[in-house]
């Protein structure tokens, strides 16, 4: 089912090997609809830029027009009544509004442990600290496409909500016949008290919220995943904006020794391999008859039609088990990697835990799969992709404040420190700065 490599044989440093992302040809329906809006075929960096001119210069009128021509439904309205909304909330399944109940608490109570404070510094008759005071506007993309993601309305919501953001509206793609987002993620908005929720997605969406339409203000930073152009449009208004990240396909690295079940580690790689055709679900084990036992497990999996289209193709050209000499091989492979998940499914995990240097989320134990992380064990499931786990982090309440330093130093001490600040000025030849000291310090 899926390959098996020894660390040290060239074919698994393909797969330990981030090459870059080549952009795949566009299907023909979407060429078709790129066709019907602009008269002509675009490549994808392209028809971004013109979906963004276009609703920087037409507002709402270029949003229903571009919506009706991309996503093949438009809108009666571009912002969702709130009765709909507390209509989606009250028509949903009495058991999925106790889950997302439960998720939102667990979620709620996890970043409410990061808030973040302002702080002052009293010393030599002054101060120095910083203010940290939320972002006033953010807006939420959720992708309404092969699933409709109700768990990312909460994992971005929440952290914005208790770092206190006082704006917060959601967009996500209107839904053939109603014209609306979703009903599951119009609940969870409810549930959550957003109440400005705009029924429209894709690159347009991210335009709309950069430069603000008649309907639809614009807002301070933008966060969420999406689908090519989504993320294209961000990158394209980075500075624009705030930006949370680009996230790329989503990835598993899975660490399992012989006392690992074959049956729980197939199951993770293909819940990752669930996601998109392009996720990257990799096994790095110490046992090559585990690997032999996840591969029956795939194929029996497959086997049955359990498995989607997109999970059995990406489990076919993306995923891979590497055989490493021992699990200190194979959390320094998994260092290198970077992967937005790590999961030790080993027998004892926790002695492991502090050599993990490079992760978006670690979780430790087989009971513990990435799955639940997903929905409802609490840290938000945005995280790092592509192998900036080595220089960013998970979506967190710092993604939702802004720190303003405070200078407040005492007159003695400004004067005392005069002579050196003046000094260097000098050395970097700028006088100007140096005569502002002086002035001050009395030289």
């Amino acid at each position: 089912m899926i390959p098996i490599f020894r660390s040290n044989e060239p074919q698994a440093k393909r797969y330990l090997t981030r090459a870059p992302i080549e952009p795949a040809s566009l299907p023909d329906p979407v060429k078709e609809r790129l066709i019907r809006a602009f008269g002509q075929a675009l490549d994808a960096e392209e028809a971004v830029h013109r979906i963004i001119e276009e609703v920087k210069r037409g507002g709402d009128a270029a949003l229903l027009r571009l919506t009706e021509l991309l996503d093949g439904c438009r809108p009666a309205h571009l912002r969702v009544e709130p009765a709909a909304l507390e209509a989606a909330w009250r028509e949903l399944d009495p058991a999925a509004r106790q889950a997302m109940e439960l998720a939102a608490a667990r979620i709620r109570r996890f970043h409410s442990r990061q808030q973040a404070h302002s702080w002052l510094v009293w010393e030599g008759g002054g101060a120095l600290g910083q203010l940290i005071q939320p972002i006033e506007s953010v807006g939420v993309y959720v992708p309404g496409g092969r699933a409709p993601l109700v768990s990312t309305v909460l994992m971005t919501a929440i952290p914005a909500q208790v770092a206190g953001v006082k704006r917060l509206c959601l967009c996500s793609p209107p839904q053939r016949p109603t014209g609306q987002p979703h009903t599951a993620i119009l609940a969870a908005a409810h549930m959550l008290g957003v109440q400005e929720v705009y029924a429209v997605g894709g690159a347009q969406a991210i335009a709309a919220m950069a430069f603000g339409t008649q309907s639809l203000p614009r807002v301070d930073k933008i966060v969420g995943p999406g689908n090519l152009f989504v993320i294209l449009a961000k990158k394209q208004l980075y500075g624009q904006v705030g930006i949370d990240g680009l996230p790329g396909p989503t990835e598993t690295v899975v660490i399992a020794d012989d006392a690992a079940s074959p049956a729980l580690v197939a199951a993770d790689l293909a819940a990752q391999a669930e996601h998109d055709p392009l996720a990257k679900p990799l096994l790095l084990t110490t046992s090559e008859s585990l690997a032999q036992a996840v591969n029956k497990e795939l194929e029996q999996e497959l086997g049955t039609g359990s498995l989607s289209a997109a999970a059995a193709e990406c489990l076919q050209r993306q995923a891979a088990a590497i055989l490493c000499q021992d699990l200190q091989e194979a959390l320094a492979l998994a260092n290198e990697f970077a992967p937005e998940h790590l999961c030790l499914s080993v027998r004892d995990p926790w002695p492991l835990l502090p050599f993990v240097r490079h992760a978006g989320g670690v979780f430790l134990g087989e009971h513990m799969c990435e799955s639940l992380g997903d929905y409802i064990a609490g840290p938000s499931h945005v995280m790092p992709t592509g192998g900036t786990a080595r220089f960013s982090s998970p979506l967190s309440v710092w993604d939702f404040v802004k720190i303003c330093s405070v200078f407040a130093l005492g007159p003695e001490e400004a004067r005392s420190l005069g002579s050196a600040a003046a000094t260097l000025a000098a050395l970097e030849g700028l006088q100007a700065h140096r005569r502002a000291i002086l002035l001050r310090a009395g030289g």
